[in-house]
């Protein structure tokens, strides 16, 4: 299954593939090298597949857990000030997506969208510091029953060029669900309250709409 983010570029890398094809069939005579030509044709259009691909995920929905937003590895647990929303100290849990990860952003937990913001920026590296507040991002808060409000923040990458953002201010959300996307690697920020119980480790392999991030 792929995303529907991914449907006009699937649709222009499978018509270019094609065509290159024929191209090479037609004008390369050498059989080895049009056979070397031909694999690096599919191959592209392998990675733009596998980059836009949206595994249904049977989601176990609880209250009392933050589940991981996407897939990647936890790059970032600690005490940090969050200072465009909540304007004080905040738990920060940081997933960083590869360009072979799965791109789709979920919602953490159930509840209702407080705040929601497109900010333009730079294209740092994802890991880098200063990509939470200076590159390409959106912050969205959500207001849960149990742990209150809890902040994800959507980064632009080095090769990421556009970020997908579904949550509007007032509505509904549902965890597991989708939230978003984001094109060609990236990362996602969580800040949680301080005190929140975190279930996961540095260097951990996260599942989006899986992996348990915190437990109240």
């Amino acid at each position: 299954m792929f995303h529907k983010e991914g449907g006009k570029i699937i649709l222009i890398a499978t018509t270019l593939t094609v065509a290159l094809l024929l191209i090479a069939d037609h004008f390369i005579e050498l059989f080895w090298l049009k056979k070397a030509v031909e694999v690096l044709i599919l191959l592209f259009l392998l990675l733009i597949l596998q980059f836009f691909r949206n595994p249904k995920r049977d989601v176990a929905i609880n209250d009392n857990h933050i589940i991981a937003p996407v897939d990647g590895k936890v790059v970032v647990i600690e005490e940090v000030f969050e200072s465009e929303y909540f304007k004080d100290k905040r738990i920060q849990v940081s997933i960083f997506m590869s360009p072979i990860n799965v791109h789709v952003t979920r919602y953490a937990v159930n509840g209702k969208v407080k705040f929601s913001k497109y900010h333009p920026g730079k294209y740092l590296v994802a890991w880098h510091p200063k990509a939470s507040t200076e590159n390409e991002r959106t912050t969205v808060v959500i207001e849960n029953r149990i742990f209150g409000e809890i902040l994800y923040r959507q980064i632009a990458g080095a090769l990421a060029r556009r970020i997908i953002n579904y949550a509007e201010e007032g509505m509904q959300v549902i965890q597991g669900t989708d939230a978003g996307f984001i094109k060609f690697g990236s990362r996602v920020d969580l800040f949680l309250p301080l005190g929140t119980k975190i279930n996961v480790q540095l260097n951990e392999k996260a599942v989006g709409g899986k992996t348990i991030i915190a437990i109240k």
